[in-house]
């Protein structure tokens, strides 16, 4: 069984990660595969009280990110491509690690989740195709306030800036697929016919390269 074409979507929250897959969707017939926040119990405790439920939140996120990984490897050969919102690498590379730096995840349970993630990570292949959306912090506060989620508006400035950093520096050495940067405060693929069609045909020359 041919295993379909993956293009991942990373980014921070609010870079636009959910539009992007929206538009994959509409512009190539993508399967699309959504983050899993609403499933997540504990995520409007978690933003409350970070050090209490940072374990729990991420190990969620981890399992039901691997499932999703899963899903898109079984998916049967219908010759249509799958488009990821959100990968297990930002899960544990990104999020994870800025909770055990800022002491919400001690360090034995941040080695437990190191083990888990990597014995999980062994299980999945990468995309075909890694997206990144980078997006400055100042544009990524105004996104996240102007959505307006109830949990989100605890979240700090400071949180969102340690993010962008970290996935500044997993990107930095992400080498598992061939990527594509976005810069999704200067790029509007959504409104400008020619930000469409630029990103439309950068996207189809790396998929060609696979």
């Amino acid at each position: 069984m041919t295993s379909p074409r993956v293009i991942a979507v990373a980014g921070n929250m609010g870079a636009g990660k959910s539009s992007l897959t929206e538009w994959l969707q509409q512009q190539f017939g993508m399967v699309p595969f959504f983050e899993p926040n609403d499933e997540n119990p504990y995520l409007s405790d978690f933003y409350g009280d970070m050090k209490r439920w940072a374990l729990s939140s991420q190990l969620f996120f981890l399992v039901r990110r691997f499932e999703i990984h899963r899903a898109i490897d079984r998916r049967p050969p219908d010759g249509k491509a799958v488009v990821q919102d959100r990968t297990l690498y930002e899960d544990a590379e990104v999020f994870a690690a800025h909770l055990h730096e800022a002491g919400h995840l001690d360090d034995r349970d941040w080695q437990m989740y190191q083990d888990l993630y990597k014995t999980l990570r062994e299980e999945i292949r990468p995309p075909d195709l890694m997206i990144y959306l980078r997006c400055p912090l100042k544009t990524l506060t105004q996104r996240v306030k102007k959505r307006g989620r109830a949990f989100e508006r605890k979240i700090p400035k400071t949180y969102l800036g340690s993010l962008e950093r970290l996935y500044e520096e997993w990107f930095a050495r992400y080498d598992l697929s061939p990527t594509l940067v976005v810069e999704t405060d200067r790029l509007d693929y959504v409104e400008r016919l020619f930000d469409r069609h630029e990103l439309r045909e950068a996207i189809k020359t790396q998929l060609r390269r696979g």
